[in-house]
């Protein structure tokens, strides 16, 4: 890229680090990186380049054991001239090259560039709590933070990918390697990728670790997670600057704070959103936490009064890629009150996909139980249910009734994904006016694949809902405040834990996360430990009918002409009468055609031409996306 372009291309990720940037250009390569502050030893300038000038980084996150790495490395010769972890990287690098990566704890994405061998290798956390995206381009690769610094370059196509799309109506994200544009791939976790002479080689220096479980009693489980969490949290709140934890009134946010304010030394600042006007109010519970910790507590409670659309109108830029969880509004709010009195936040992300926490896990097994009934009964339950009257808020019972019923109908790969996500197959043939490829199919883990059918649905979600909806939702909102959000529980060590432990310490019955709540309780209040999952997501369908009515009519209202060749102006215009009329809760499905065209106007995003869509389908049905 020429200088002008890579420091655009800085500019558009300045909010991702603030405080410094620094380039480097070759013959071969140019380089950028933006840096937010985070310890007062950190160096000033980034990238930085090896002694003999040979090599040079970029680094993206936090290296948690990085003082650790440093006597092992100086035992082999390599000399520090500061204290950052982006030296202990680049080092560890020049020692162990690809295999340095398998020794670091924490979350990152880095570049790493050998000038005399004109080598480029990427990598991406084992979790992938950093985002990295690339796009090869004849013997080109072009990468970033976001995708927005790679569509700086002007010969970057921004032509629509359809088996990303495939994906996107039906989970609400793009997942696995795929994103929104063609073209333009996610680096998936725990991989690293190398680039030498214009050609790609990529490996997986770390994978989930699904496998054979461990026979413990709770008791020793208990023991063993006691350490695991102390020692992580431990790690996550190094920091020079103000640092908080975000509190939703769970047993996960609240089980950091426990071992938070076990750890440090100084007062902690808490965080949280509340939705009081709704039938449940979480708040209380985030009180409870609070005051039995004695933290300096900060809550907004978010309402239809509050700037909804000018928010929802800059996610189409923050976001990178659209992103359908509604979950987001409340985390760029949590964000943004954080910024005003902390720039890191210690999270709970991560432990209902490794514990077994959602309700989903809950619907499968019920699921499991009612397909013994006949399918032409379910139907019928079903439309009897869609002539009731529906309710504004996701939680109700005639809401959650229809939900369950409809993935009953599915089979169980597809059922799990469909209870998180919005549209069915049928659903999306009469939103389209051609098929999609059949990418989310080629996705799903086949029957037993993982041993039981809960280890199969773990690990679908830890390897795409996890990482390419919850972390992607968090890290985006967040950046766009600056704001760095580190999530203990994601500690690979934890992972492998967790993956280790056989599924009735996980679930038994009614009871979810078995050896957290167990670990947790008489320490976290037990009002928290005893409470039902609620959720994060903002009342969708009340607030497309009320706050956000004109943005949804305005975005849905020239969609058919805009996206024509691909969506069906009439099927939208019938699903929105649907939702403002009451006669359905479309509020979710409605939720994500609203963010997926506001970004598609954003970055002037195209429909491909008919001839690229076909050879889109046929790549797919090879398997080759």
């Amino acid at each position: 890229m020429s200088p002008e372009r890579i420091e655009r291309a800085l500019e558009l990720l300045s909010h991702r680090g603030p405080d410094r940037q620094a380039a480097f250009e070759s013959h071969l390569i140019s380089l950028g990186a933006t840096r937010l502050k985070i310890l007062d030893l950190e160096a000033g300038n980034q990238p930085m380049t090896s002694r003999d000038g040979d090599t040079v980084i970029a680094f993206n996150g936090e290296i948690y054991n990085h003082l650790e790495l440093r006597p092992e490395l100086e035992r082999l010769g390599f000399e520090f001239h500061s204290h950052t972890d982006t030296e202990t990287v680049l080092n560890a690098f020049l020692a162990w090259d690809v295999e340095c990566f398998a020794k670091m704890r924490g979350m990152f994405a880095v570049a790493l560039w050998t000038e005399s061998r004109n080598r480029l290798v990427l990598a991406r956390d084992r979790m992938g709590i950093k985002p990295l995206y690339f796009t090869h381009q004849g013997n080109e690769l072009y990468f970033a933070s976001e995708l927005k610094a790679i569509l700086v370059h002007p010969e970057i196509e921004r032509n629509l990918s359809l088996a990303a799309l495939d994906s996107y109506l039906s989970l609400n994200y793009s997942a696995g390697s795929q994103t929104l544009i063609e073209g333009i791939e996610k680096l998936r976790p725990g991989y690293w990728l190398e680039w030498q002479g214009g050609r790609l080689r990529s490996e997986s220096y770390w994978s989930l670790p699904f496998g054979p479980q461990h026979v413990r009693s709770l008791d020793a489980a208990k023991e063993e997670l006691d350490g695991l969490l102390k020692q992580s949290v431990r790690e996550h709140l190094l920091s020079d600057v103000p640092l908080g934890v975000w509190l939703s009134g769970g047993v996960d946010s609240s089980t950091i704070l426990h071992y938070a304010s076990e750890a440090s030394s100084r007062p902690l600042r808490s965080f949280s959103i509340s939705f009081r006007g709704r039938s449940f109010d979480e708040s209380r519970y985030i009180r409870k936490a609070a005051e039995q910790y004695n933290t300096d507590h900060y809550e907004l409670d978010l309402n239809p009064e509050a700037d909804l659309q000018a928010a929802i109108e800059e996610f189409a830029y923050y976001s990178d890629e659209p992103n359908a969880d509604a979950g987001a509004l409340p985390v760029w709010f949590l964000s943004k009150l954080t910024r005003r009195h902390a720039t890191v936040a210690l999270s709970g992300e991560g432990a209902d996909e490794l514990f077994g926490g959602y309700l989903t896990y809950r619907a499968d097994s019920l699921a499991r139980l009612a397909r013994y009934t006949p399918a032409f009964a379910r139907r019928f339950a079903l439309s009897a249910m869609r002539h009731l009257p529906v309710s504004d808020e996701k939680i109700s019972f005639e809401y959650k009734v229809k939900r369950f019923l409809e993935g009953s109908l599915l089979p169980e790969a597809r059922a799990h994904v469909f209870w998180n996500g919005t549209f069915t197959d049928e659903a999306k043939q009469a939103l389209l006016r051609m098929p999609l490829p059949s990418a989310l199919a080629q996705l799903l883990p086949a029957p037993g694949l993982a041993g039981d059918p809960l280890t199969g649905h773990l690990w679908f979600d830890q390897s795409y809902y996890l990482p390419d909806d919850i972390l992607a939702k968090v890290d985006r909102m967040s950046m766009a405040h600056s704001i760095e959000v580190r999530p203990p529980f994601l500690d690979h060590r934890i992972v492998e834990f967790a993956a280790s432990l056989p599924p009735h310490l996980k679930i038994d019955g009614a009871r979810q996360k078995v050896v957290l709540k167990n670990l947790m309780a008489g320490k976290i209040p037990p009002s928290i430990v005893r409470r039902r999952k609620v959720g994060f997501d903002i009342p969708a369908h009340e607030w497309l009918r009320g706050p956000l009515r004109a943005l949804l009519i305005e975005t849905m209202a020239t969609a058919g002409s805009e996206f024509g060749e691909l969506f069906d102006q009439a099927q939208i215009d019938q699903l929105l009468q649907l939702h403002l009329t009451r006669r359905a809760n479309l509020g979710y499905h409605l939720w994500g055609l609203m963010i997926l065209f506001l970004w598609m106007r954003k970055w002037r995003i195209q429909l491909p031409g008919s001839s690229r869509i076909e050879r889109q389908l046929v790549k797919s049905a090879s398997g080759s996306i």
